[in-house]
């Protein structure tokens, strides 16, 4: 389902080229939850945003779901990203002035679904990730981190991506709420056949996902 290939990513600085990602190489099936793991520096928030098309690679090609979203346009990469893939952010990155219910129905509403479908939708999601019903009408400040969390999950998956990017989604969570939340994800790959990509530094995450890659100064390493 996702398909990476020598991919490489060169910024010119102000003295030699640097290259945050180097020749990296991965494959992850359909349904499935991986992990990406590294320290701070390693390359794996770079490789995260060429995974989303957030950046393009300057060299490799990225395939999701059979096709190449390094030759598509840029006008293409907006609905590549709008309906192929969701996000979920270790800040949450939830819109404080609405509720947890409309924050999950605006990807909805910028494809262009109706309002009562959208709203349908988002009210199945929220239960989905185990939202009470008596919270949907909140606003983020009104919500728990592991809850603004799960609304984050639901909003990531309103569109039925087929891929799924976490950065860090357990980061500014406690160690309980973080293990609840990779359960819910594993869950969620497996009843949404979505494939989710995770960026994590910490090796307990890791461990729980199926496939973990390591990222160390931009390479892909064994150990």
């Amino acid at each position: 389902m996702l398909t990476v290939k020598n991919v490489s990513k060169e910024y010119q600085s102000a003295d030699n080229p640097v290259k945050a990602v180097s020749g990296v190489s991965l494959s992850v099936p359909g349904g499935v939850f991986a992990s990406i793991v590294g320290k701070s520096g390693s390359g794996k928030s770079t490789l995260l945003a060429l995974l989303g098309a957030l950046d393009k690679p300057t060299a490799g090609s990225i395939e999701v779901d059979g096709e190449d979203i390094t030759k598509m346009s840029d006008a293409k990469l907006i609905g590549y990203r709008r309906n192929k893939i969701g996000f979920v952010f270790q800040a949450y990155n939830l819109v404080p002035n609405l509720t947890a219910l409309e924050n999950v129905m605006l990807p909805m509403e910028l494809a262009g679904m109706s309002k009562p479908d959208r709203k349908a939708r988002a009210t199945e999601l929220l239960e989905q990730v185990g939202l009470s019903e008596e919270k949907h009408a909140r606003k983020p400040t009104r919500l728990s981190g592991g809850e603004q969390q799960r609304v984050a999950i639901a909003r990531a998956l309103a569109n039925r991506p087929k891929l799924i990017l976490a950065d860090e989604p357990t980061g500014n969570l406690d160690s309980q709420t973080g293990r609840r939340i990779v359960d819910l994800l594993h869950q969620l790959a497996a009843s949404e056949k979505t494939t989710i990509v995770a960026v994590t530094h910490d090796d307990e995450i890791a461990r729980q996902t199926k496939l973990t890659f390591r990222l160390q100064d931009g390479k892909l390493v064994t150990k």
